[in-house]
C-alpha cells in the first residue's frame, strides 16, 4: 500500500464490455500468423491490416511488411512471398492487379465489409444510383466504391459524408439505394438516413444494417459507462474510424473523453478523477486495457468493474492457406457461425 499517494482517492475504474478487436479483426491478423507460420518471413501486407501501432509494430517485428502499393514489393518477391489484403478491404483493381502480376495474393477483407461490397455490386446490376454513407479517404470506403464499374455519364455511386451532403443531394431519376461503411457511429448515420427516407420516400435500405455488430456494441457499451465517468479513456488510434466514433460518443456524454494510444499517453488522473471508463476500440487488443491498468496501479488504489451490455458470440471462419497460389486471388472471405 505504501506505493499508493496517500492524497489520491482510491480510483474506480469502469470497463465497458464489450471493447477491443472484433471477429474480422481476430481473423485477419490471425489470417497473416498463419501466413507467417507457413510461409516465414517476409510477409507483405497492403495497408496496414488494422488501424493500431501495437498490432502493425507487432507483426513487423515478426517480419510483416507493410506496403501501401503492389509494386512497393521487390520483383523478386512478387509472385512468391504472400501479400494480404487488409480487414478493410481494396477495390477490384487492386485484385486484377495482383492477378495479372500472379502475385501469391490473400484477401483477409473482413467478412461484414465484403457483405457491403456485394450490396454495391448487386445495386449496380440492377441500374440503382447507389449512395454510401461514409468517410472519404477511408480505405474500406475507397475499396467499396471500387467495387463498381465506372460510368462516366451516370456515376454508379455518390459518397454522403454529412446531414448537409443528404440534404443537398440531387437525384437524377435513377432508383435509388444506400449503403453504409461498418465503422460509423450509429446515432450520425440515422440522422443521415433519416433526412434521405424523408426526400426520397422510396430509397432501397440494406436488408440488414451495415454497421457491424461490434461497431454497434462497443458504442453501447460506451454509452453505458460514460454518464458515470468523471473520465474516459478510449484506447485507439486517429486513422481508426471506429476510434473516434467511440470517442466522439465518450465526449457527448462523460465528463471528459480522451483518445489515447496505449499507457505510455496516459494524460495525468489526478484526484478530481474518482471514477474513470475505459474502452478499447475493436483494433485495439486487450493487452493495452491491461496495460493501462498495470500503470494506473502505480499510483492509485484501483477497483475494478466491468459493465457487460451484452456477449459477443460471432466468429469467422478462418481459411486454409495454400502452401503456394499463383494466378489468382485466394479468397478467404466466410460467413458468421
Amino acid at each position: 500500500m505504501s506505493q499508493h499517494q496517500p492524497h489520491h482517492p482510491p480510483l474506480k475504474i469502469l470497463l465497458a464490455s464489450p471493447r477491443g478487436f472484433c471477429a474480422g479483426v481476430e481473423r485477419a491478423v490471425a489470417i497473416v500468423e498463419q501466413a507467417l507460420e507457413q510461409h516465414g518471413q517476409p510477409i507483405y501486407v497492403r495497408h496496414q491490416i488494422v488501424h493500431n501501432a501495437f498490432v502493425v509494430e507487432s507483426l513487423q517485428r515478426k517480419g510483416v511488411i507493410f506496403v501501401d502499393n503492389l509494386d512497393d514489393i521487390p520483383a523478386h518477391h512478387q509472385e512468391t512471398r504472400p501479400i494480404i489484403f487488409s480487414a478493410h478491404g481494396v477495390a477490384k483493381a487492386i485484385t486484377r492487379s495482383a492477378e495479372e502480376k500472379k502475385m501469391f495474393a490473400i484477401n483477409a477483407t473482413c467478412p461484414l465489409v465484403e457483405k457491403v461490397h456485394r450490396e454495391v455490386e448487386r445495386f449496380q446490376r440492377d441500374k440503382f444510383h447507389i449512395l454510401l454513407i461514409g468517410h472519404k479517404h477511408h480505405p474500406e470506403v475507397v475499396g467499396t466504391m471500387g467495387q463498381l464499374t465506372p460510368n462516366s455519364k451516370l456515376p454508379p455511386i455518390t459518397l454522403i459524408e454529412t446531414r448537409t451532403d443528404a440534404e443537398n443531394f440531387i437525384a437524377d431519376g435513377r432508383p435509388l439505394a444506400y449503403v453504409t461503411q461498418t465503422t460509423l457511429s450509429l446515432d450520425d448515420t440515422k440522422e443521415i438516413t433519416d433526412v434521405l427516407k424523408r426526400r426520397f420516400p422510396e430509397i432501397l435500405t440494406p436488408k440488414k444494417g451495415d454497421i457491424c455488430y461490434a461497431t454497434t456494441n462497443r458504442q453501447n457499451a460506451v454509452k453505458a459507462i460514460a454518464p458515470q465517468c468523471d473520465m474516459l479513456l478510449v484506447l485507439g488510434a486517429e486513422n481508426s474510424s471506429n476510434s473516434m466514433r467511440l470517442l466522439e460518443i465518450a465526449q457527448k456524454l462523460s465528463k471528459r473523453a480522451i483518445l489515447i494510444n496505449d499507457s505510455n499517453d496516459l494524460p495525468e488522473i489526478d484526484s478530481s478523477v474518482q471514477t474513470l471508463g475505459i474502452t478499447a476500440s475493436a483494433s485495439a487488443p486487450e493487452i493495452l486495457v491491461q496495460q493501462t491498468i498495470e500503470s494506473l496501479k502505480k499510483s492509485r488504489e484501483v477497483t475494478l468493474q466491468d459493465v457487460p451490455i451484452t456477449r459477443e458470440s460471432v466468429v469467422f471462419k478462418m481459411p486454409k492457406i495454400a502452401p503456394k497460389i499463383t494466378s489468382k486471388i485466394m479468397n478467404t472471405t466466410a460467413s458468421a457461425t
